[in-house]
């Protein structure tokens, strides 16, 4: 596990442990040796995780689309800034640069980015462990509608393996590092369609 790709807000929050849980992640990287790839914002919890990475020693890669740089948003202290020139490519080159992803809390960016993310596993784009860091149980109500979907046949209970939801950056990070992935058979039958 070389690099980590965070998904979270753009702000802090509501709650302080938001951001703390952020700053705990960035320096947690730093001091693990692991290269922080985030969405390259100098804002919100964003900003927060990656100042701290850099504040520890870390390396932090940001990858950023021209038309948010232009909006003065972009992050000019980090190690790497990536600028694309749509949000599609953003996503797509913090996919290739990363080992593995957490999601924060955050708002429909957030959700945008781990659900993508979800889903490139369940169509084997990739075989990349990914976390929610579940501060404060910000990820409950999630995790109760997919584990809903899987209820009402939308998603393979077996799909339920392609993520872990952890309130312990440590025990996340051990279980990212364990990670491999659990193929899951088809389950569309095609002939009902």
């Amino acid at each position: 596990m070389k690099s980590i790709c965070l998904f979270c807000g753009s702000n802090k929050g509501a709650r302080p442990e938001y951001e703390a849980a952020a700053r705990e992640f960035g320096r947690t990287l730093a001091e693990q040796g692991i290269t922080l790839v985030y969405g390259a914002g100098n804002v919100g919890l964003m900003g927060v995780a990656a100042d701290a990475a850099l504040a520890a020693g870390g390396r932090v890669v940001g990858v950023i689309p021209e038309f948010l740089k232009a909006k003065e948003v972009a992050h000019l202290g980090l190690s790497e800034l990536h600028v694309t020139e749509t949000m599609h490519q953003r996503k797509a080159l913090m996919a290739e640069l990363s080992d593995g992803f957490i999601a924060l809390p955050g708002g429909f960016g957030t959700f945008d980015e781990l659900f993508e993310i979800l889903t490139w596993a369940q169509l084997s784009v990739h075989d990349k462990p990914v976390g929610m860091l579940d501060v404060g149980g910000f990820f409950q109500p999630l995790q109760a509608m997919v584990d809903r979907a899987v209820e009402e046949g939308f998603v393979p209970a077996g799909n339920l393996n392609l993520f872990q939801r952890s309130e312990s950056l440590p025990a996340l990070l051990d279980w990212m590092r364990g990670y491999r992935p659990q193929p899951v058979p088809k389950w569309l039958d095609l002939s009902k369609t």
